[in-house]
């Protein structure tokens, strides 16, 4: 039996720029500012909570954001397809 799976990024637009949460190898999250790198999480709510709270490294820019307003629940992020993996074959 083979069935499509639907990857997800997450994004949340700032006055100083769109952080976003990109899926990586292993189901891990990768936090992204613009183009810094700020870490690696094992879950999207994870990294949520981390960067709502100033808890990743932070960016080159200087920018706190955890003076952004970001929301600590993915609920508040917009939620976008990244791949779609048509045929997959269960493990």
């Amino acid at each position: 039996m083979t069935g499509d799976v639907t990857q997800f990024y997450y994004m949340f637009p700032t006055v100083h720029g769109i952080i976003s949460l990109l899926p990586e190898p292993g189901g891990r999250y990768k936090v992204m500012f613009k183009e810094d790198n700020l870490g690696s999480y094992h879950s999207a709510q994870a990294a949520a909570e981390d960067v709502a709270g100033g808890h990743v490294l932070s960016p080159i820019s200087g920018v706190e954001l955890n003076e952004l307003g970001i929301p600590h629940d993915l609920e508040g992020w917009q939620k976008k397809v990244f791949a779609v993996f048509k045929g997959l074959r269960p493990a």
